[in-house]
């Protein structure tokens, strides 16, 4: 059984066990969030159910396991014969999450 769900502007193919990094969610480590926007559900016989544009009464129910912050990315900006350089970094925030159970 797999579902794929839809958050922080992303979308992911998960099923129960798997271990995600997905954009940041308010939420408290080791608290269950339940995740509404579920795009397309199989039940694991080979039927899938799409929604238009989300499967209706489908949640998928997951575990907060860490926040943290991804690798760094170093913007660097330069004009040649200019002596224009600018560096820059960021570091995305992310939320690491198990999935525990998939409801269609």
């Amino acid at each position: 059984m797999f579902a794929i769900i839809n958050t922080g502007g992303k979308q992911y193919k998960v099923s129960e066990g798997d271990l995600l990094k997905v954009e940041k969610i308010s939420a408290d480590v080791d608290s269950t969030v339940e995740l509404t926007d579920v795009l397309a559900v199989s039940n694991g016989e080979g039927e899938l159910t799409i929604g238009n544009p989300a499967v209706e009464g489908a949640k998928v129910t997951a575990k907060v396991i860490a926040h943290g912050k991804s690798k760094k990315v170093v913007v660097f900006k330069f004009k040649p014969k200019k002596d224009f350089r600018k560096k820059q970094g960021h570091r995305q925030p992310f939320t690491k999450i198990l999935i525990e159970k998939i409801e269609a």
